[in-house]
């Protein structure tokens, strides 16, 4: 049964002999699974924000947010590059039981899929609740997919060669910053742009794949460690966190290299650490990948070879992260639904294309509600949610379905 990040999963085989029978149990790295699961329902609290908050208002520019308002949003940005990274390491995992050409055809076949999902599924059932096709804007979904379809080339090369490809992807790419080109496979690569555009319709990448598909590389890398014992592999995600968060802080402090945005003086000594944490994500720069993934892997030291308990519901989701993901967004956009109506008595709005200036939807004046109701319906999602996740997690155990490892 396979899934990485929101498509592999990490999965194992334990066969015990009896003289009648043969049983299979499947058994997963719960460490991966804790920190995917983790950062899953700590994207769910960006999404609430981003339909029942103040679209207008933007949570990172240290000149109009609040400090709690920029940590709601900074807290956020742990998910997409731990999805790519873990969705390389995976794929690496998934060696145990594939051969490299079976595990390049499905990581083809899935990363098509979420495309496909991305333009069809997540468009028009979560994000905008219409079929009309005005604005179609290319998100994670259509980057990860991209990433598996990359991946599974390079799944052909010695696994060293595949981590170097996406290290150098990663502390290099900002050296493309100052290219500026306009055209849409320069978008499509590295600098978010429209790449379509007449009267009626508008295609906005959201998501370049550099340096996205060398974080997925990275990631492959990444699950040679799952080969060593146990005490070999936390010392070394260890020294990895410490190096990578150090890396960040002396970086950003030189402020020369690593980042288009530089950090400034502000206002005050916290806003000017809030200007210090203030990275690029579209497309995410190396100082963004490294205040990212540095905490990232301390994390998955953290939980390497226990769990706690008040993780075990990270650890439920962790399982089933593209259940999870397909159907977050559209009940968080639901919900959004019956605060709207409940407060205007109407909801029509929900079902237009957004402008790209207010996305995901374009609010009535006074739409946004206060940041703790915000964290509240947040936690109301991940509680309706977590029976569902629960139960896929068990249809999943139990059968091993084709269909299943597409979800």
């Amino acid at each position: 049964m396979e899934s990485a990040s929101l498509a592999t999963g990490v999965t194992g085989t334990r066969i015990s002999a009896a003289p009648e029978v043969v049983t299979i149990k499947r058994v997963r790295l719960e460490s991966v699974d804790i920190v995917r699961g983790a950062i899953m329902i700590i994207m769910a609290l960006d999404h609430t924000r981003d339909f029942l908050g103040n679209s207008g208002l933007n949570p990172t520019n240290p000149a109009t947010t609040t400090i709690p308002l920029f940590f709601t949003r900074w807290i956020t940005h742990f998910c997409a590059p731990v999805f790519f990274l873990l969705t390389g390491t995976g794929a690496y995992l998934s060696l145990r039981r594939k051969s490299k050409p079976v595990l390049s055809r499905f990581l083809f076949t899935r990363g098509l899929w979420l495309i496909f999902l991305e333009v069809v599924v997540v468009r028009c059932l979560g994000w905008q609740f219409n079929f009309d096709y005005h604005l179609l804007v290319l998100m994670v979904l259509w980057a990860l997919g991209w990433a598996m379809i990359t991946l599974s080339a390079l799944v052909y090369l010695p696994a060293p060669l595949v981590t170097a490809f996406g290290i150098v992807m990663i502390a290099g790419h900002n050296l493309l910053d100052s290219v500026r080109w306009s055209n849409p496979l320069w978008s499509i690569l590295h600098t978010p742009n429209v790449i379509f555009a007449n009267p009626q319709h508008t295609v906005f990448v959201g998501y370049p794949l550099i340096p996205w598909l060398g974080v997925t590389a990275a990631g492959y890398g990444l699950g040679q460690i799952f080969d060593w014992t146990p005490e070999r592999r936390k010392a070394f995600l260890l020294r990895l966190g410490i190096v990578m968060t150090a890396a960040f802080i002396v970086l950003r402090g030189i402020n020369i290299y690593g980042d288009a945005s530089r950090w400034s003086t502000q206002k005050s000594p916290a806003f000017t650490v809030l200007s210090f944490l203030n990275t690029t994500k579209y497309p995410p720069s190396l100082l963004y990948l490294l205040m990212t993934l540095g905490p990232a892997m301390l994390f998955l030291w953290a939980v390497d070879g226990r769990t706690p308990r008040f993780l075990q519901p990270a650890l439920i989701v962790g399982k089933v992260p593209m259940f999870y993901y397909l159907l977050h967004i559209p009940l968080i956009h639901l919900l959004s639904l019956i605060v709207c109506y409940a407060r205007y008595g109407h909801v029509y709005w929900m079902f237009e294309s957004p402008n790209l200036r207010q996305f995901p939807v374009t609010p009535p004046p006074g739409w946004g509600l206060s940041l703790p109701l915000i964290y509240l319906a947040w936690a109301l999602v991940v509680v309706m949610l977590y029976p569902l996740c629960r139960w896929f997690s068990g249809l999943k155990q139990r059968r091993g379905d084709l269909w299943l490892s597409y979800f």
